[in-house]
């Protein structure tokens, strides 16, 4: 008896000790989008937060932008909120981009938001996925296609638990 009691307690202790304590929180933001809407740690609780980092003239962006606009359709339903930040370009610059381009996320430019300079965005693009807790869930610096963006909305707890065959291939 004594010994199921011990293996009880090391069992207990090592699933205490293999869980994992390391979730950083996502840091205190602020964003108004282009459109007005604003949105901050508060306004997206319960919600999964994509967050891109971009730049009208960044070729990996653009190359990306559908994925990431094809998600946000997806998976709008389901919680998922897509902001883009667009770093560092003037207003003028992106709505004649956005023109061009229409996009059906939501855009913020630097200026209304600390969001650039807390996860230092200084090369494009740069995706932070924040979960319904308000926790950083995944973070990806350059573009790395469709599966790696749906691998970083999984870890949020979006999308199919496992990648099926035709993902991993």
């Amino acid at each position: 008896m004594k010994s199921r009691r011990l293996i009880v307690v090391l069992l207990i202790a090592v699933a205490v000790l293999a869980t994992d304590n390391s979730r950083e929180p996502a840091p205190r933001f602020h964003a108004k989008t282009m459109s007005g809407e604003t949105f901050d740690n508060a306004s997206i609780k319960g919600k999964v937060v994509l967050l891109e980092f971009w730049a009208t003239w960044c070729q990996y962006c653009r190359t990306e932008q559908p994925v990431v606009d094809a998600l946000q359709e997806e998976f709008a339903g389901k919680g998922l909120i897509v902001l883009a930040i667009d770093v560092g370009e003037a207003k003028k610059t992106v709505k004649k981009y956005l023109e061009a381009n229409p996009r059906p996320v939501r855009i913020v430019l630097t200026d209304d938001t600390n969001l650039a300079a807390m996860y230092q965005a200084t090369q494009y693009p740069i995706y932070v996925v924040i979960d319904r807790d308000g926790y950083i869930a995944a973070q990806q610096n350059g573009a790395a296609g469709e599966r790696a963006l749906r691998r970083l909305l999984r870890r949020a707890g979006l999308g199919a638990p496992e990648e099926t065959a035709t993902e991993q291939e």
